[in-house]
């Protein structure tokens, strides 16, 4: 079930339910928006992790897999095990589509920390037909380039048809 290559996808992502929020309700709540960097959902990765990365707390990652990636702040922890990262579900998707030598190669990126971008979708059996969406393996490394704006909780715009 965790998928991936375990020589590109060294890291096992658990996801976890936020402390901020009733799963994704209220996610555009205070609560939530404070917990946030810069906003973007909190990951955690053990100390000796982050340093052989190169990564310090505060730095925006991008974590990512053969399925998706997303955009994260790092918060370096000693309370997680190494080689396995934390990040809370609930964050609203917020697609993007990075671009990438070849067209075909594209990948789709959550500007706003989505972890559903990076799990199989898949149910626990054809009985329950829960979700197995809280684990997987990933890589973690510096993101390069301009923070997207995070647009999830901006409304669209209503067109008057009158």
């Amino acid at each position: 079930m965790l998928g991936g290559d375990t020589i590109r996808h060294r890291l096992h992502l658990l996801s976890n339910q936020p402390k901020t929020k009733l799963h994704s309700q209220l996610d555009h709540g205070s609560v939530s928006r404070l917990a946030k960097i810069a906003g973007c959902e909190p990951v955690a990765m053990h100390p000796e992790v982050a340093a052989a990365r190169g990564l310090k707390s505060g730095d925006f990652v991008k974590v990512h897999n053969d399925r998706g990636s997303r955009i994260c702040g790092l918060v370096v922890s000693a309370e997680v095990m190494a080689n396995v990262i934390q990040l809370s579900t609930g964050a609203w998707y917020d697609p993007e589509y990075e671009a990438t030598d070849k067209k075909v190669d594209d990948q789709l990126i959550c500007k706003h920390s989505n972890p559903n971008v990076l799990t199989v979708d898949r149910g626990t059996s054809s009985l329950a037909h829960g979700p197995v969406a809280y684990s997987c393996l990933v890589e973690v490394s510096f993101f390069l380039g301009i923070l997207p704006e995070a647009t999830a909780h901006i409304p669209p715009v209503i067109a008057d048809r009158t």
